[in-house]
């Protein structure tokens, strides 16, 4: 990566339409989640999610003549990533949206940094400011602002909507296991397309074994939109996406790629109230406002670099 003094503008042309074109694929994916739980178990789906993404990341690493094999113990690393990210992340994080809104998940999943900065501190040695402490509390008051109102404007019942935001909270602390868990050494040294395609494979493995275990045999949407919504989660959310991002890192810096995760949950709010019919008012206008400048003053106060994404966003 180009060091800060060489590092280009996030507003070129060209890196300004990648940095949008990954804020709004990964904004998107959080209302396609909620039709592929529609009318199929949460963990086929994601089954099916993650064998289209495996290949799909197989072939990018072929295309670019990278490793396709792991190093001597990366089968270990991805069988945590496998886990912990492609698992049980994402088996939280689909189960969440079946008891509050998918802009309401997509929001409060931007406090991922929350956990990442602990992690770091405790695993890492990464240092954790004051700003950051301060952006996150801001941020942290935000999504209450947004729960209290989903709350009240739901049909949901209040025990509804407190599993929707553990579920929630289950599939971060997991998705920040994963990212510290791929920022180690041992980690970094395995070729990264390859972690990642043999992480999903892993977890495509796991997923299945649960899914006959606690859901039977295998059920598919024969509905077009939902075979659509697989290919979308599978290759535009992860094998398009991926080196669009990590262009961004290496040309601008993290720190500036990473004010993707301010964009995303904007993206899904709006489709939410696009399509969710997310109601709007006082309340929820404050509790995202505060969220953002949160997270917005969180990121501008974070002493390191975050870590090496395991992921897309869900």
């Amino acid at each position: 990566m180009n060091s800060p003094t060489e590092a280009e503008s996030l507003f070129t042309p060209r890196n300004f339409a990648a940095f949008l074109l990954v804020s709004l694929i990964w904004g998107g994916t959080w209302l396609v989640i909620r039709d592929q739980i529609a009318s199929v178990p949460a963990s086929w789906s994601i089954s099916y999610r993650f064998l289209v993404a495996s290949f799909g990341m197989f072939a990018l690493a072929a295309m670019r003549r990278e490793p396709l094999r792991l190093a001597p113990g990366g089968l270990r690393w991805a069988a945590m990533l496998g886990l912990f990210q492609f698992t049980l992340n994402f088996g939280f994080v689909y189960n969440a949206e079946s008891y509050i809104t998918s802009g309401l998940v997509a929001v409060m999943f931007a406090l991922l940094v929350v956990p990442n900065a602990v992690l770091g501190r405790i695993l890492l040695g990464q240092r954790i400011t004051g700003a950051f402490v301060l952006g996150s509390a801001i941020a942290a008051l935000g999504v209450a602002l947004l729960f209290a109102h989903e709350w009240r404007s739901s049909p949901a019942t209040l025990e509804e909507v407190l599993l929707g935001a553990g579920l929630t909270v289950g599939g971060i602390l997991s998705a920040s296991i994963a990212n510290i868990t791929q920022a180690m050494d041992g980690a970094k040294k395995q070729p990264f397309l390859a972690l990642l395609a043999w992480s999903m494979a892993i977890g495509v493995a796991i997923n299945t074994v649960y899914a006959l275990a606690m859901d039977g045999l295998p059920q598919f949407d024969m509905r077009p939109s939902y075979s659509l919504g697989i290919l979308y989660l599978g290759l535009a959310g992860s094998v398009v996406t991926f080196p669009l991002y990590y262009g961004l890192v290496r040309k601008v810096g993290a720190g500036q790629a990473a004010y993707s995760s301010v964009i995303v949950p904007i993206v899904a709010m709006v489709l939410s109230t696009l399509f969710e019919g997310f109601q709007w008012g006082a309340l929820p206008a404050a509790g995202a406002i505060i969220t953002l400048i949160g997270m917005v003053v969180a990121m501008r106060g974070r002493a390191s670099a975050p870590p090496r994404r395991a992921t897309p966003e869900p």
